[in-house]
């Protein structure tokens, strides 16, 4: 977080002249006054300048690569993490490090959970709706190849026992892999079904 101090006649003066040399706008700034000022005696003996520090705020995006980074320090995992903003409203953290195997998890299990509060704090104060993929040692590239594998290989086991295949819950993102695999796939049909966070696929054989 950026942050430098700055003195003027007023604090007022000391405050334009911090954003001036920050660059930034006033709403972006949290600006503590250190000291008030004095204009002193017939304006000069005894005067005092006024003195502020004034700390750039951080995005929602660099407030959410902290909070992460946070949680990975409390789960004793050294990682970098390097931020791919695909556009305004879809961003990817690439994590690397130590300890990935621990911090992805069973089936996924522990890295879609983090991923989840990351998204939570990302949007808390951003508009529009932003989505934060964590994607640690490109596990979700792996990921998805192995989706669409498993895709393929029950639709067309749908289609030998002509009965629905039913496939463990997974996150949104994950569940639209399985569908856009299948969408080209004129035998088999599929939908979601259940609650979240227990939302699943299930993959229909079409007559």
């Amino acid at each position: 977080m950026r942050e430098i101090t700055a003195t003027g006649q007023t604090v007022e003066e000391a405050v334009e002249s911090a954003l001036a040399q920050l660059e930034i706008t006033r709403d972006r700034t949290e600006i503590t006054i250190v000291e008030e000022g004095k204009k002193g005696l017939l304006g000069l003996f005894g005067a005092r300048p006024a003195i502020v520090k004034v700390k750039v705020k951080p995005t929602s995006i660099e407030a959410t690569v902290e909070y992460v980074q946070n949680i990975l320090a409390n789960m004793g995992i050294a990682a970098e993490i390097k931020v791919e903003k695909r556009d305004e409203r879809h961003v990817i953290f690439h994590i690397t490090g130590e300890k990935m195997g621990l911090l992805i998890g069973k089936r996924g299990q522990t890295i879609n959970s983090l991923q989840y509060l990351a998204q939570l704090a990302a949007n808390r104060h951003a508009d529009p709706y932003i989505t934060v993929i964590l994607n640690p040692e490109n596990y979700r590239d792996r990921r998805e190849q192995t989706l669409i594998q498993l895709a393929k290989r029950l639709a067309s086991k749908a289609q030998q026992l002509n009965k629905p295949i039913t496939l463990e819950p997974m996150p949104n993102f994950e569940r639209k892999i399985i569908h856009t695999a299948l969408a080209e796939n004129k035998k088999v049909q599929t939908v979601s079904d259940g609650r979240e966070p227990n939302r699943y696929v299930v993959i229909k054989p079409l007559p």
